[in-house]
């Protein structure tokens, strides 16, 4: 990741240190990555897309209790969508960025909606690629995907979603069926796992056990997208079932979000970098005076 022009920062912002990477020319149109996980990290996404975003200026944030960012205690309180979305606006407020556009991954997704209704006045526009949003739905395709990867009769399907979770974990390990549902040929994983390799960074175990802890697999993000007033562009890697087509329909048809679909897994920069990018690119062009300062 040779860049010039990045700036590293890692600061005690709401309560947290926040690590960030400051990427990009500081007058081009404003993008934040929010990875996804719950616990994963930014880097291998600077690593392996960020050269073909090179027309924008970049944030790329690791998240609270994630990658560079510091851990806060185990308490409920602490890891929160309200906490890191607050963490999200306390970046951009010390950055001094008027208005940007949240891109999410997976989980990050929902991350980068929530902050556009919360802040559209600092919002541009919204991208979200793979999204994860409907948590009871991403439970039952995990399971049934579980009980086809087994082979193994599913007669009903538990009415709790920490339940059903509990029973596609019992038939697949937890990282198998996930790796099986993301990666559809082994050198997009191993390439993703190389970066991981590279970056020394380990996920974090403990945001995703309190999001689960506070109701993560209960939580329909849905019923709040008619209150998102930003334009909406879903990115989906097709051949990832844990997201397509079911959580980018709930943004198709309740957002009117614009829909691109890749022939990729679930990291859709992986295998279709140039594509991903000329997709966020149509959608958020680069003007003449290289701004984004429209509300």
């Amino acid at each position: 990741m040779n860049d010039e022009n990045l700036v590293e920062h890692l600061e005690e912002l709401n309560g947290v240190e926040l690590f960030f990477a400051d990427s990009g020319t500081q007058n081009a149109p404003v993008i934040v990555f929010l990875h996804g996980g719950p616990g994963y990290n930014s880097y291998s996404f600077q690593d392996i897309a960020g050269e073909y975003l090179d027309r924008y200026r970049v944030i790329y944030l690791d998240q609270r209790g994630c990658g560079r960012s510091s851990e806060p205690l185990p308490e409920a309180m602490n890891y929160t969508i309200d906490a890191l979305v607050n963490d999200l606006e306390a970046v951009r407020e010390f950055l001094e960025i008027e208005i940007w556009t949240p891109l999410g991954h997976g989980f990050g997704a929902l991350l980068a909606l929530e902050y556009a209704r919360r802040f559209p006045e600092h919002t541009h526009k919204v991208i979200a690629v793979n999204p994860w949003i409907h948590y009871p739905e991403l439970s039952q395709v995990l399971l049934e995907s579980a009980a086809r990867l087994s082979e193994h009769s599913l007669t009903e399907i538990p009415e709790k979603p920490e339940d059903r979770i509990e029973k596609a974990f019992s038939m697949v390990n937890a990282s198998d069926l996930i790796s099986r549902l993301h990666f559809p040929n082994p050198q997009s994983r191993l390439r993703l796992e190389f970066s991981d390799a590279e970056s020394t960074l380990l996920a974090g175990g403990t945001m995703q056990e309190m999001l689960v802890f506070n109701g993560l697999w209960d939580f329909e993000y849905p019923n709040y997208l008619a209150d998102i007033s930003k334009p909406i562009l879903v990115i989906a890697g097709v051949q990832d079932v844990s997201s397509y087509p079911s959580q980018s329909d709930w943004l198709v048809d309740l957002a009117g979000a614009d829909l691109i679909e890749l022939e990729t897994g679930h990291y859709p920069w992986l295998e279709q970098v140039e594509e991903f990018a000329n997709a966020v690119e149509n959608f958020l062009p680069v003007d003449s005076n290289r701004r984004n300062l429209e509300v």
